[in-house]
């Protein structure tokens, strides 16, 4: 399934000398180990494997918009993911927008960057650290080595792992280990994507989300607008509910170190206690996902010989429906730390992320921050939500 990740930058200001700029990028991107390798596929009796990658030209790609506004360069880049990367040859890929107006929190022209990575580089949490470093960040990001186990260990570890999974069911029958999610019915956002697709920002700081997490903020007030949108698409969103992406607990072993949780979105409560059953299912799904049959089961799947993984991937119908669903929308959080790099000396005012759509999903969010700037992007198709725009008003709202 096509998976790249969308990282989006608003820039305050266009660089005086674009060639320039781009050639400083180029530059900083090649000290960047994780944007300075490819995919190799062509050992079909073993895992792909990282080999090096020379940054050029190539990854760079100028737009020049027919509609400067804000609103126009987004409809620009949700017309880019038609286009995904083949990452056996190019990994990455920036483009660039220079001369956009209303982009949150610039007041004049400004840039915008939209960084295209696999997804097999991380989502947005992990590919935000080597594009801040592309902007000029100091420092360095430190490279991930995947752990594979060796397939003579698959039986062992395999027992392990049956083991540990009979301790959870007997933790979780005790009360010692909260229960798993409970599935929930697909609503209209969990039709196959059709119609127009669209992406939105909703922009606050970060002291206008208080009173809870930002994250947890994100997800009431997504709940609040969600749910009147589909009230009045004829839609009873009492069983709401989010796919909520979640970092797994111990040291980094993959670059994509998270999984994905379901949690209640509770739409009928008053917004304070919202707040608090969000945050306690949330922490309800860390407390689990940290219970040691994961990771039992996580060193049986490292140990799966390469064959036999392709063999079960090619099993994968991605025309299949389900009759549950995790969550009714997905929502990710992004922290791209401060903001403290630049695209030609012009200073970063605005991170987002635009989570793909997927056959069960046409609806997403990520929250992403950047130094004290917050944005809840959106990305949707019109069979998800009807009116987008009718919805980010209520989002608006919603936020405060």
């Amino acid at each position: 399934m096509p998976n790249d990740t969308f990282l989006l930058y608003g820039f305050d200001g266009v660089p005086a000398d674009l060639p320039a700029a781009l050639g400083e990028l180029a530059a900083q991107a090649r000290t960047a180990p994780d944007l300075s390798q490819r995919i190799d596929d062509t050992a079909r009796l073993h895992y792909p494997a990282w080999v090096p990658f020379r940054v050029d030209e190539s990854c760079f790609v100028v737009h020049d918009l027919d509609d400067s506004t804000w609103l126009g360069c987004l409809a620009a880049v949700s017309g880019l993911v038609d286009a995904q990367l083949d990452a056996r040859v190019l990994p990455w890929r920036l483009h660039v927008f220079p001369g956009v107006e209303g982009i949150p929190g610039v007041a004049g022209a400004g840039t915008v960057a939209v960084l295209q990575i696999t997804h097999a580089l991380g989502g947005g949490g992990r590919t935000c650290g080597p594009a801040a470093v592309m902007f000029g960040r100091q420092g360095a990001v430190a490279p991930v080595v995947p752990v594979y186990g060796h397939p003579a260990m698959l039986p062992w570890r395999s027992v392990e792992a049956a083991r540990a999974h009979r301790q959870l069911v007997a933790d979780t029958e005790a009360g010692r280990v909260p229960p798993a999610a409970t599935p929930r019915p697909p609503l209209r956002t969990n039709d196959r994507p059709s119609g127009v697709r669209s992406m939105r920002t909703v922009v606050r700081d970060r002291a206008q989300l208080a009173g809870a997490t930002v994250t947890v903020g994100a997800l009431a007030g997504i709940s609040e607008a969600l749910a009147g949108q589909l009230r009045e698409l004829g839609t009873d969103p009492s069983s709401l509910g989010a796919e909520v992406t979640m970092a797994k607990s111990g040291p980094r072993q993959a670059y994509n170190h998270f999984g994905t949780v379901g949690v209640g979105l509770h739409p009928s409560l008053p917004v304070a206690q919202r707040r608090d059953a969000i945050a306690a299912e949330l922490a309800a799904r860390r407390e689990r996902a940290a219970h040691p049959a994961m990771r039992a089961s996580e060193r049986a799947f490292a140990a799966t010989p390469a064959p036999l993984l392709r063999w079960g991937i090619g099993q994968f119908n991605p025309d299949a429906r389900s009759a549950t669903v995790t969550g009714n929308t997905v929502v990710s959080s992004v922290n791209c730390g401060a903001a403290d790099f630049g695209f030609g000396g012009k200073p970063v005012r605005l991170a987002a992320a635009f989570p793909g759509l997927s056959p069960m999903v046409g609806l997403t969010h990520c929250v992403t921050g950047v130094g004290d700037t917050i944005s809840i992007s959106v990305f949707a198709a019109e069979s998800a939500i009807g009116d987008i725009d009718a919805y980010l008003d209520r989002l608006n709202a919603a936020l405060g």
